[in-house]
């Protein structure tokens, strides 16, 4: 029974670790901008989400031919939409910084950065590198400072992990089920209005037949063949 009980423990284990490998934690990337540039990313996010984006920016020095640091007068301008094209993030922030959400509403969210026109002028027209991070679900969670506030061990803040990680693995599996249905609802909609308009083109078929038919009795009698 002991050895049956750690075989189902070991399941258990792998079957959670499997599932936490298919959220998808995050993504960093750099791009670069120009002075009116936008940049726009889509993510796909499960309701009642939190997302936490850390970005910075460099500048182009030609004299040096290499990215530094940009001044802390250049800001970055972020924007956040829902699938509903609501704005739920619309902030102005410095060279560097964190902006953080939280989704209230499954499905692709827009998030949009762009300069401050006005002092990128600082730099005659050279070329903007964003490096920027997006952690999404548990993944943006801070465990360090969770466990320095409330007084976790490290067994505590370990299972606190896993019950978020397993949290946010029951969001994605009611996010992909939310996908299904609304995939099923437009297949059941493109299949009815195909069958609708196979209707209505037969109806129109028949009634031209019809019209032609009567249209060469009314002319064989004009013309008294008949």
């Amino acid at each position: 029974m002991a050895a049956l009980g750690c075989s189902w423990g070991l399941h258990w284990q792998l079957l959670v670790l499997l599932g936490v490998g298919l959220v998808s934690p995050g993504w960093s990337l750099y791009f670069h901008l120009g002075e009116t540039e936008r940049k726009c990313f889509i993510e796909e996010i499960p309701d009642e989400t939190m997302v936490i984006g850390n970005y910075r920016t460099q500048l182009f020095d030609k004299q040096r031919e290499e990215y530094l640091p940009a001044t802390p007068g250049l800001g970055m301008f972020v924007e956040v939409k829902d699938p509903d094209e609501k704005v739920i993030l619309s902030r102005q922030y410095g060279s560097e910084g964190r902006f953080t959400f939280t989704s209230h509403t499954p499905g692709e969210h827009q998030i949009c950065l762009h300069s401050n026109s006005t002092k990128f002028s600082l730099f005659a027209g050279g070329m903007l590198r964003v490096h920027l991070d997006i952690q999404v679900g548990e993944h943006a969670n801070d465990y360090a400072a969770i466990a320095a506030k409330d007084k976790l061990s490290e067994l505590q803040l370990r299972v606190r992990q896993l019950l978020e990680q397993i949290e946010q693995i029951q969001k994605e599996q009611n996010y992909q089920r939310w996908r299904e249905e609304r995939f099923r609802q437009t297949s059941e909609s493109t299949n009815q209005r195909v069958l609708w308009w196979s209707i209505i083109q037969t109806l129109i078929l028949v009634a031209i037949g019809v019209w032609q038919m009567r249209h060469l009795k009314s002319f064989f009698e004009a013309k008294k063949l008949v």
